[in-house]
């Protein structure tokens, strides 16, 4: 067989292998990996969101900045700041105040919403930690709502970092194959902050 042909073959077979397991992805939000050893006192501090899968209805759309804060007995508390725009043709900067309640696993959070947004609230959202180095990126996750298969019908995402200029082509690599085992890889899309909400 001509090298050329035997190799384009080996392409082929590589390309279908990664196509098949891209699409018999368990997608079911029970299966989803989060940080292992959660170190809630290392996430604390600045994050940028650089990236975010957005939910369904009215949300945070730019120059998102988040706070997290740790206290004495451990408790989490965060606050955010991003542009909004409200009944169509109101564009603000809304400031937000989460509130966590600690679950079975350290990384997986229970967040209550406080502030002008927090009529949009359904309830608790989750706040999962499913990556991060705690120098320089973070992958948060949260379902809203499930489906009967246990996949998610209504979710968001944000991709974390400590930098507003973004993250290193290393640390984006890392970040695609997170979004790929929460199936929603190409469902982002990028933050801007262009300094609206300082």
């Amino acid at each position: 067989m001509d090298l050329k042909v035997f190799g384009l073959l080996i392409a082929l077979c590589y390309f279908g292998s990664s196509l098949a397991s891209r699409y018999n992805r368990d997608c079911r939000v029970s299966n989803f990996r989060v940080m292992p050893d959660f170190d809630i006192s290392r996430y604390a501090g600045t994050w940028y969101a650089v990236a975010k899968k957005d939910p369904e209805g009215l949300f945070l759309l730019d120059n998102i900045v988040a706070r997290f804060y740790v206290d004495e007995t451990g408790k989490m508390t965060a606050t955010a700041r991003g542009r909004v725009i409200l009944f169509k043709t109101m564009e603000m900067c809304a400031d937000m105040v989460g509130t966590f309640q600690e679950t079975d696993d350290p990384a997986k959070f229970k967040m209550k919403y406080h502030g002008v947004l927090s009529y949009l609230e359904k309830g608790l959202d989750d706040h999962w930690v499913v990556d991060t180095d705690y120098d320089t990126y973070a992958v948060h996750y949260s379902c809203r709502e499930e489906a009967e298969d246990g996949t998610c019908l209504d979710s968001y995402s944000f991709i974390f970092s400590r930098d507003p200029n973004g993250l290193s082509p290393e640390t984006q690599r890392i970040v695609r194959r997170r979004q790929e085992e929460l199936c929603l890889d190409r469902k982002y899309r990028v933050v801007a902050h262009n300094g609206y909400c300082d």
